[in-house]
């Protein structure tokens, strides 16, 4: 019977469908493992075999943990609030329900068609309004607390999608998605306030099993500086510019200040003068995001005329305005020590102003203070640290300035000019602000039919969101008996993604977002896998809100996600023009010397390397893999083609060799399959070995090595001439978490009970194990002296000091000198003496 992975992938995946066999306990005693993926956002026509990589090594872990006697909690989901879905239903003419609708199907057979063991029933949307009403239940929560706020801020708004952007989303100007054009404006917006929990923030990072480079990309952003607050007054003026810095010894270093171009105090410093040139300057610069502003360009500035005074040395410094400096970082100013900051001493270079060093290396090499002297105040010869902490004294002493502890952290801007998102559940009556009654929510959308959609809001220099449309009967809503004006602003997509992970564990209660014992049972998650583009803002975002539910005693568990994992990612063959747009595979082909060209014009393309995505017409659907090699096929590739945490370029030939191997895997089921055979010598030996690895592989994540092993077993069972049953039984147990169809298939025909993905989890015989061992020889001075058994794969020091304690090699090591020994794991052991 030839092997029709189409046929068998169908059948089983019915049968769990049928039993439900996915399904996470409630009433079980069983320990639990709760296995996530960082849910899709469901736009476009679905996904691609790059979006598998780590779906299917969560599904891997799933199984195993699931064999191995856990309740495992394996749900999925979708993230499809946003602004993709939104543009995409306005070119369809269509809602976004219905896009969202479409896509979520799409999605769902594509997942379903990899065999991944899903539990279907925990499934939702964070548009769905069961959904929603909880996630705007927890912004009312932060609302009582002080945690949420109207403030006016600038912002980076497209005129031609009439939204905020956030600034990860601008690029030179442009939203990174249209290319459309983007301004500065100062909008009121909401916020909330993570900063009161960036210190937690950054402590708790200790209390996770994550990737070290995902930690600090975390302390990274939340960017904690310890220094002082320094006032430099300002000449001809009662005020003075507070500015931080992380190096309070440099103060007589100081030879200019910069502020930014939006400094509340800007006004009142220019000279009349300057004041044009500074106009200009200053409304070119806050058109530009902050991540322009940030980036390594030349710096520029202009001088603003004004000066202030040196709270040490009295003398006056110029004040400067530069779009380098930022107003929501640090106070909006810098004192500028060009001689020991490389920023400091370009923009110094630039305009030609003075350097004056205070940091000079002693006669032993230390780094001491220097020219640092004013009566009464002298840190000559101090050390840096020292020199530190007498200036603060002083600062604090004299009134002109205090310790103080910053961050780069900056509250989070949460209102959206959108109509896909969630209301925000305020309401107002002048100056009035009220959080909805907790009773009204959800708060839910009006059909789209009911309000003005972005394109059809011509007014752009009064930004306003599209629900500011919707008709009376949603915008005014009663109060305590009082007609209040419902928030009009929408929340960003990052507020379902939030806190997810905790809906899944109880989906359909109606009294509270989770209930108290299940998420103490299942909190926090056991395995988190996902991308590390989402390092900073959904990571750090999601741990903010649940340690705002730990404080209000929704959660018991500190953090959200135990262990994190990140994925590589898969990369593929793209082609595109001088233009930038990019061509799919069969519209390119080679001309006559050997360059790409598209095929129907001739017009030349670049072939490149890049990850794998739609919109670079180089992503392959899965179901296109499917249909030539089967799910199982996908799925062994996915894990096979190397460490799952590494990238890699796709091979259709990859697909193809876990083909074969299935192939032959089959093939030793079907023809050498006898009940009278049995499993000794070799194959006992091989097959032990091989439970031990691939459950230490799973384990650590390693799963391409368990996938090696797996082929090394089936080598080593083609050495018999039959095997048994229970042979291809527990074969099909090991394989199960990597290829579930052909295992369960195989399962079944060799007489397994029930499902082979609900059976115990095989344990290996450590003393068989144990047995395997490789002679290898042992040389002196690179001759042959003997040889030893030693096991497989023997740690260097155990190696070596079998081989000394052998005999006949032992007399000729006696009374010389070893200078070096050479050891190639299961191959030589090489000791060169010493001449």
């Amino acid at each position: 019977m030839k092997y029709n992975p189409q046929e068998i992938e169908t059948k089983w995946q019915l049968e769990w469908e049928k039993q439900q066999t996915f399904a996470a306990g409630t009433t079980t005693q069983k320990p639990t493992f709760y296995v996530l993926d960082m849910f899709p956002y469901p736009s476009g026509k679905g996904l691609h075999v790059g979006h598998l990589k780590g779906y299917v090594a969560s599904d891997v872990v799933s199984r195993f943990k699931r064999a191995q006697g856990f309740d495992v909690m394996h749900p999925m989901g979708w993230d499809s609030f946003g602004l993709p879905t939104e543009r995409q239903a306005q070119k369809e003419g269509i809602t976004p329900q219905e896009v969202t609708t479409r896509n979520i199907a799409a999605f769902k057979s594509q997942l379903t068609s990899v065999g991944l063991s899903y539990d279907w029933q925990r499934e939702f949307a964070t548009s769905d309004e069961k959904y929603y009403r909880w996630t705007q239940w927890i912004f009312l929560k932060l609302f009582e607390h002080g945690l949420a706020y109207l403030a006016d801020v600038p912002v980076n708004w497209c005129p031609a999608l009439k939204t905020v952007l956030a600034n990860e989303e601008v690029v030179d100007g442009k939203y990174v998605e249209t290319g459309d054009a983007v301004e500065r404006k100062t909008m009121k917006q909401w916020m909330l306030r993570i900063t009161a929990y960036a210190d937690r923030l950054l402590e708790d990072l200790g209390e996770v099993n994550w990737p070290e480079p995902i930690k600090q990309m975390q302390r990274n952003w939340i960017g904690r500086s310890v220094g002082a607050t320094v006032e430099f007054p300002v000449v001809g003026s009662d005020v003075s510019i507070p500015v931080f810095t992380t190096r309070p010894e440099t103060l007589f270093g100081v030879t200019y200040l910069v502020v930014a171009p939006e400094h509340e105090l800007l006004g009142s410093i220019v000279s009349e003068g300057q004041r044009s040139a500074v106009d200009a300057y200053c409304n070119n610069a806050i058109q530009q995001s902050d991540r322009e502003r940030r980036s390594s360009k030349g710096k520029t500035g202009v001088v603003t005329g004004g000066l202030v005074r040196h709270p040490l040395t009295g003398e006056e410094l110029p004040v400067w305005v530069a779009d380098y400096v930022l107003l929501g970082f640090g106070t909006g100013a810098v004192m500028a020590v060009p001689a020991h900051d490389d920023r400091d001493k370009e923009f110094a270079a630039e305009y030609s102003l003075e350097v004056r060093k205070v940091i000079v290396a002693s006669s032993d090499g230390q780094e001491v203070m220097a020219n640092s002297l004013v009566e009464g105040l002298s840190i000559n010869g101090l050390t840096v640290d020292e020199g530190r902490s007498k200036v603060i004294a002083w600062l604090e002493e004299s009134g002109n300035g205090q310790a103080e502890t910053q961050y780069r952290l900056r509250d989070w801007l949460f209102s959206r000019q959108r109509y896909w998102g969630e209301p925000i559940p305020i309401a107002y009556r002048g100056s009035e602000i009220v959080g909805a009654p907790e009773h009204d929510l959800p708060i839910t959308l009006p059909s789209p039919d009911q309000i003005a959609m972005p394109e059809e809001m011509s007014d752009v220099e009064t930004p306003r969101a599209p629900l500011a449309s919707a008709r009376p009967e949603w915008l005014e809503v009663e109060v305590e008996g009082e007609i209040f004006q419902r928030e009009t602003n929408t929340m960003p997509q990052w507020a379902g993604s939030c806190w997810y992970y905790l809906r899944f564990i109880d989906p359909d209660n109606e009294d509270a977002p989770c209930d108290k014992d299940k998420q103490e049972r299942w909190l926090p998650v056991d395995l988190y896998v996902g991308g590390a583009e989402h390092a900073t803002l959904h990571l750090l975002y999601a741990r903010f809100w649940h340690k705002f539910l730990f404080d209000i005693g929704v959660v018991s568990s500190i953090e959200p996600f135990g262990r994190l994992f990140n994925q590589g990612m898969i990369h593929a063959t793209s082609f595109r023009d001088d233009r930038g747009k990019y061509y799919y595979e069969e519209e390119v082909e080679k001309n006559s010397e050997g360059q790409f060209a598209v095929r129907a014009t001739g017009e030349p393309v670049k072939s490149q390397v890049e990850k794998m995505s739609k919109s670079k017409c180089n992503g392959l659907p899965p179901e296109d893999v499917i249909a030539d090699a089967g799910a199982d096929s996908l799925r062994l590739y996915e894990m096979f083609m190397g460490p799952v945490e590494d990238g890699g370029m796709w091979d259709t030939n990859g697909v193809r060799g876990t083909r074969r191997f299935l192939d032959r895997l089959w093939r030793l089921a079907q023809d050498r399959t006898d009940p009278s055979a049995t499993v000794d010598g070799n194959l006992y030996r091989e097959l032990h070995v091989t439970i031990m690895k691939v459950t230490q592989a799973i384990e650590s994540l390693q799963l391409n090595t368990a996938i090696s092993q797996l082929m090394k077993l089936l080598n080593v069972a083609y050495e018999s001439s039959h095997v048994p049953p229970s042979f291809i039984r527990t074969f099909s147990q090991l394989l199960q978490p990597f290829a579930p169809h052909i295992a369960e298939e195989l399962w079944e025909q060799a007489g397994g009970e029930g499902l082979v993905s609900l059976a115990v989890w095989p344990l290996a015989d450590e003393e068989a194990c144990v047995t395997e061992t490789v002679k290898i020889g042992v040389q002196v001075n690179g001759k042959v002296r003997g040889t030893v058994s030693l096991p497989v794969d023997c740690e260097r020091n155990d190696a070596i000091a079998t081989a000394q304690s052998d005999a006949n090699i032992n007399k000729y090591l006696e009374g010389v000198s070893v200078g070096e020994v050479i050891f190639v794991p299961n191959r030589i052991i090489n000791f060169v003496l010493s001449k």
